[in-house]
């Protein structure tokens, strides 16, 4: 028998009707209701973003349920740490998330494009349009307007003996963050870790070998780019030099303490000389294992589990110096860096095992005095840290993200080395290209092409109404302007400098960043256009 959604009624005349459980409970919406609703939805999420963009875009703060404040203009963190029960606003989130990660930059552009599209599709639907006409009209108008960017796109040399053009693209990245105050330092900050770790032959970036780590106290302008690894630790005994050179480590991931048995097992001490033997052989065993590092030839022990005072005391007496509690992705980078092996058992101690590095030392900071080591002149200089400081966590957290975004896009240029200009001049361009490509369009789809070029156009009135312009004046100046001169690289001037062209102002964005803005925006709004009816059981909705 096939399942019945609900118990079976018969009415007076024996005719059969289904009774579905809690159907007056259910909400749901069909047709142009559901549409609607699902557009208004998506707008509101695009709305709060809007005025985070381009680099006088303001931050958000947002509060967690415990109470852990977070300021940020980063749209993808914005919307991750926002509490949405909508359906289609979750889709805006993780549209955000799929920017941050396949490009690591543009995560509040990409949900202004798909909010600007989103409003202009209800309009045509008010006219009367087919969702599916409107959806069809927008892919073929974002396959126009990719094509357009490809078009006006410019090569962009990556050298490694001139860093300056790749320093000014992670500087038009930076300059909308919290760091901007030293963004110069910290694109070359960026700049230089990419290009240490890049593998130039496979045009590809190894982002695990570059670690970030925040430290609180001092400002950001002393924030370093250290070749080697930052650990957060200490040497295991306040007695143990604090600076050591030319030294062999031994990365172990087995525990300084005489072995137990696998299995539950109880221990009887009935008499002194039974203690006098365990206490013998805890010894022994303690003597035995650091013997086994010194003898490899190590002059430090790093160690991923703790060791009891004991154990420290053996360590400080045979002038071996540890570190205990380092963390599994630690030691792995401290492998890498070093070209050391981690060795998970004292028995396969050797010497060909050990890393090697040209310099370990201490740090102190402030009054505080909290303590970091630093590993450096390794034997892989692929390795890096990049050591931020600054007054609070809030800030530390905010750089690191930022240093983040600056990091995925020379990386992205390591890959593919064609730009475009920002400051919505490419939006612009595009916008030009597809009104002049709907003319040519005979079908209903053309309807659609001019809403895509309208709602392209959102980007540059964004940063023209964040900078305190006058939005529709100054794009509609920046338009004509581009069409008379026929110079793709004009944009709106949002640091008042005094000119609307991007290449003199070296306002750079990645091509590849931009077309998957746009690509991503487009297809969201395909799928949310299909959407036509919507089930809510709903507990709360009554």
């Amino acid at each position: 028998m096939s399942f019945i959604p609900g118990s079976l009624g018969f009415d007076e005349f024996g005719t059969p009707f289904i009774i579905i459980k809690d159907q007056h409970k259910q909400r749901r919406l069909t047709g142009i209701d559901a549409l609607k609703s699902h557009i208004m939805a998506a707008r509101s999420i695009a709305k709060t973003l809007y005025t985070s963009l381009g680099p006088k875009g303001l931050d958000k703060m947002m509060v967690s349920s415990d109470g852990e404040v977070t300021v940020t203009n980063d749209g993808a963190t914005i919307l991750n740490m926002m509490d949405v029960d909508h359906e289609i606003a979750k889709l805006m989130v993780q549209l955000s998330q799929s920017q941050d990660n396949e490009i690591g930059d543009g995560t509040t552009g990409v949900v202004v494009i798909a909010g600007a599209l989103l409003e202009q599709a209800e309009h045509l639907l008010d006219q009367g349009i087919h969702p599916i006409r409107i959806a069809d009209g927008f892919e073929l108008a974002a396959q126009s307007a990719c094509k357009h960017l490809d078009s006006i796109a410019d090569s962009f040399p990556v050298d490694i003996n001139n860093l300056e053009p790749l320093i000014k693209t992670a500087m038009t990245t930076l300059g909308s963050k919290i760091v901007n105050k030293c963004h110069r330092q910290m694109a070359e900050i960026a700049v230089n870790a990419v290009i240490s770790v890049a593998d130039f032959d496979k045009r590809d970036v190894n982002f695990e070998l570059i670690k970030v780590q925040g430290k609180e106290g001092g400002r950001l302008e002393d924030t370093m780019l250290v070749k080697g690894v930052v650990v957060d630790k200490d040497f295991s005994h306040p007695q143990m030099p604090k600076e050591l050179k030319n030294v062999h480590l031994a990365i172990l991931t087995c525990p300084f303490e005489p072995p137990k048995p696998k299995t539950k097992h109880k221990l009887d001490v009935a008499s002194v000389e039974d203690y006098r033997a365990l206490r013998k052989y805890e010894q022994d065993t303690f003597n035995d294992m650091v013997k086994k590092v010194k003898d490899a030839g190590a002059t430090l022990a790093i160690c991923q589990w703790g060791f009891d005072d004991e154990a420290n005391h053996l360590l400080l007496k045979h002038e071996l110096p540890a570190v205990r509690w380092v963390g599994g992705p630690e030691i792995e980078l401290i492998a890498i860096a070093t070209g050391g092996r981690i060795i998970p058992r004292f028995e396969e101690v050797s010497k060909e095992k050990l890393g090697y590095a040209g310099k370990v030392n201490e740090l102190s900071f402030g009054t505080t005095k909290d303590k970091m080591l630093v590993i450096e002149e390794c034997k892989n200089s692929r390795a890096v840290t990049i050591f931020i400081r600054g007054g609070n966590k809030m800030i530390i957290e905010e750089a690191k993200r930022s240093i983040h975004d600056a990091l995925c896009v020379v990386r992205n240029l390591v890959q593919d080395n064609r730009i475009v200009y920002g400051g919505g001049a490419a939006e612009i361009s595009c916008g030009i290209a597809v009104s002049t490509e709907a003319d040519k369009i005979s079908s209903i789809e053309q309807y659609a092409y001019r809403a895509f070029a309208d709602a392209l156009e959102s980007v540059p009135l964004a940063l023209a109404e964040n900078s305190g312009l006058s939005p529709i004046d100054t794009l509609t100046q920046v338009r004509a302007r581009q069409i008379k001169e026929n110079n793709p690289a004009l944009g709106i001037d949002c640091m008042l400098v005094g000119t609307n062209d991007m290449k003199e102002q070296n306002v750079i964005e990645t091509l590849h960043s931009k077309k998957q803005q746009i690509i991503l925006a487009a297809q969201l709004v395909k799928m949310i256009l299909k959407i036509d009816d919507v089930r809510v059981p709903g507990e709360n909705f009554e």
